[in-house]
């Protein structure tokens, strides 16, 4: 190996185990040993589609969008503005989430089933009232089924747009199918279970959703004040713009999220390609030599 390879070796390594570390935490060493080193049968088989899409780097700016759309929900909003700890600890809430989708999507059937017992078991102890009176539960379906939706749209839409081997029409069905079988273990009533099924639900919930202060600056937070060191807000910044691009045109309006021009903003989508391309590369184990 000459010394310019050795040098890109070196490089995606520092910048994989830097990312990994942000978004796995601590313990994300011993987490990734046990999720995939764990024998006996699992949810979902190494063909499904949902390992294809949360394998992806794509999901940096699903993710993102993800937490932009369900914000606007006033009841979603209200409980994790009072329980979730986003503000102080939203490292913690981000690995605490990585890790729930790597064990339901990789880990075995009984790691999956422990990890929906656990979220369960938190949502049933989260309940309040929105500051307009409200009431709300996390355990309720009709609330979780939300989150769940607008979660598959981003990972889905964002895989279709940024991800390196984007699926054809049944591909994406067959990923809503399988998210479908980790909503009705969380407790979700009919979930969708194709692209179709997935666009009617969501339309279904536009007459509940409204900006809420709380969802104003949630957004702010996110796009404009993340905690990190400097070196990393360039390359975050474009992860950002890509989410809110993503995001319809209502959800843009109601967070009062900047309208860029249409030059600019077709100059977003090849950025958001390039910055994926870059976190693929890095977090993907370079080939050992023949």
């Amino acid at each position: 190996m000459d010394s310019s390879a050795r040098s890109a070796t070196r490089l995606r390594e520092r910048l994989g185990s830097a990312v990994f570390a942000r978004v796995a935490g601590p313990e994300g060493p011993e987490n990734r040993a046990r999720i995939h080193g764990t024998p006996g049968p699992r949810w979902f088989g190494p063909d499904r589609p949902i390992r294809t899409v949360h394998g992806d780097a794509s999901m940096f700016i699903g993710g993102l969008r993800a937490l932009l759309l369900q914000s606007l929900h006033p009841l979603a909003m209200a409980a994790v503005a009072a329980h979730s700890g986003y503000l102080g600890d939203p490292w913690g809430r981000l690995q605490r989430t990585s890790t729930f989708l790597a064990v339901t999507t990789y880990g075995t059937a009984e790691h999956a089933q422990q990890a929906v017992d656990r979220v369960r078991a938190v949502h049933s102890h989260v309940h309040g009232t929105t500051l307009s009176g409200e009431a709300y539960e996390a355990a309720d379906p009709h609330l979780l089924g939300w989150v769940h939706v607008a979660e598959v749209d981003s990972f889905l839409l964002a895989h279709q747009r940024y991800g390196a081997e984007p699926l054809d029409a049944a591909g994406y069905d067959g990923y809503v199918r399988d998210m479908a079988r980790v909503a009705e273990a969380l407790g979700i009533a009919d979930p969708p279970r194709d692209t179709k099924e997935l666009d009617a639900q969501l339309a279904a919930y536009r007459c509940e959703l409204r900006p809420t202060k709380e969802a104003r600056e949630a957004a702010r937070f996110i796009l404009l004040h993340p905690p990190l060191p400097w070196a990393a807000r360039a390359p975050y910044a474009v992860l950002a713009a890509n989410s809110v691009a993503t995001l319809p045109r209502s959800a843009r309006t109601s967070l009062r999220l900047p309208q860029l021009p249409p030059v600019a903003e077709a100059c977003v989508t090849p950025t958001g390609r390039a910055l994926t391309a870059v976190i693929r590369w890095a977090m993907t184990p370079p080939r050992p030599p023949a």
